[in-house]
């Protein structure tokens, strides 16, 4: 019966293909267009073969409009009510663009519980549930990279941090730098489109997402991610948006400090040269206020306080993009009293 029907299908087709031109007629859609052309020889219809989207343009754009799924604060009320519409859509058809968004808000949810899980349990003097839930959040986060892009990976990196795991934190993070070191990624819609056909082309979205594509990191207030970071966070009401570079080069900073000193002021340095020095390849000149304020905080640290000073001074100075404005007139005023109030305690005794 199926051989019999596939025939029939073959002889219908063949027919199709004596008739020639003369069987689009056929098709009510593009008849009008056809005799059009057979009524008037001198009329020509444009096949502009370079109004067809590349592979290389459709995935930027896939990256831009499936960001917008997480314009959301990060209360737990509105990612709980999101679940529930995520959970509306798996009942129904989705098309690729949704699937791309769902896949992005899974990864934003898991990292969301994943530190409020931590942040629950911090305190508690319950050994084993701290376990339990060091375990669940971890992997949780694992996970979350693989639905995630390159970026993602660092919420792994900071949640080792804050756990006091600097040597896992740092092996995550020279994974990231290799990741983020490849010619093919994809940053801010900049990319060399040759490299990324060659490499990620005709792979799946997971593949490219996982492989490809590097975001900025955004860090809502609703979770302590750097503790370093809580007066920013605190004045704000949604969240820090961070360039991945500088949150790179600022974690390695902190971790180091714990391990190799010298590795430290290294990547002091790395990060340095990135805020004095980009023209808005790695740092966007939009977030150039939070990074200018992380390069101050890494050197307030370490206790070069007129270079943390100028640091601060040249965040003020940017667009107020993440509004922060008030905490680095904060840190500003604690230099200042600290110089002043050092300078009376140098003062010779009468």
């Amino acid at each position: 019966m199926a051989q019999h029907k596939t025939d029939r299908l073959f002889l219908q087709l063949h027919e199709l293909y004596k008739k020639g031109l003369a069987c689009l007629l056929q098709s009510s859609s593009i008849r009008s267009y056809i005799i059009d052309v057979l009524y008037n020889p001198r009329l020509s219809i444009c096949t502009d073969e370079s109004m067809i989207r590349s592979e290389v343009d459709y995935d930027a754009d896939l990256v831009i409009e499936s960001s917008y799924v997480l314009n959301t604060a990060g209360y737990l009320y509105q990612i709980m009510k999101a679940i529930h519409i995520t959970e509306q859509f798996m009942d129904s058809p989705m098309t690729h663009h949704q699937v791309v968004a769902m896949q992005k808000f899974t990864a934003f949810v898991l990292q969301q519980i994943s530190f409020r899980l931590q942040n629950m349990y911090t305190n508690t003097c319950v050994n084993k549930q701290t376990y339990i839930s060091d375990k669940i959040s971890c992997h949780m986060l694992e996970l979350a990279a693989k639905f995630g892009c390159v970026s993602d990976m660092l919420y792994i990196a900071m949640y080792y941090y804050k756990t006091l795991r600097y040597r896992e934190a740092l092996s995550v993070i020279e994974m990231t730098k290799v990741k983020l070191a490849q010619p093919y990624l994809m940053y801010m819609g900049d990319v060399d489109r040759e490299k990324y056909t060659e490499a990620v082309g005709g792979q799946s979205w997971s593949t490219k997402i996982r492989q490809a594509i590097a975001e900025d990191i955004t860090l809502y207030n609703t979770v302590c991610y750097i503790s370093e970071l809580i007066p920013e966070q605190s004045f704000l009401q949604t969240g820090l948006h961070i360039p991945v570079f500088v949150l790179l080069h600022f974690l390695e900073f902190l971790c180091y400090r714990h391990i190799d000193t010298t590795l430290s002021q290294a990547a002091l340095d790395e990060l340095q040269v990135l805020v004095h020095h980009d023209r808005g390849l790695y740092v966007p000149d939009l977030l150039r206020d939070i990074s200018w304020e992380i390069l101050g905080i890494c050197q307030q640290i370490i206790g070069n306080l007129q270079a943390a000073l100028y640091s601060y001074q040249q965040s003020l100075t940017q667009h107020p993009y993440n509004r922060i404005q008030t905490a680095t007139q904060k840190r500003i005023q604690d230099i200042v009293q600290s110089t002043q109030h050092q300078y009376v305690e140098d003062l010779p005794l009468d």
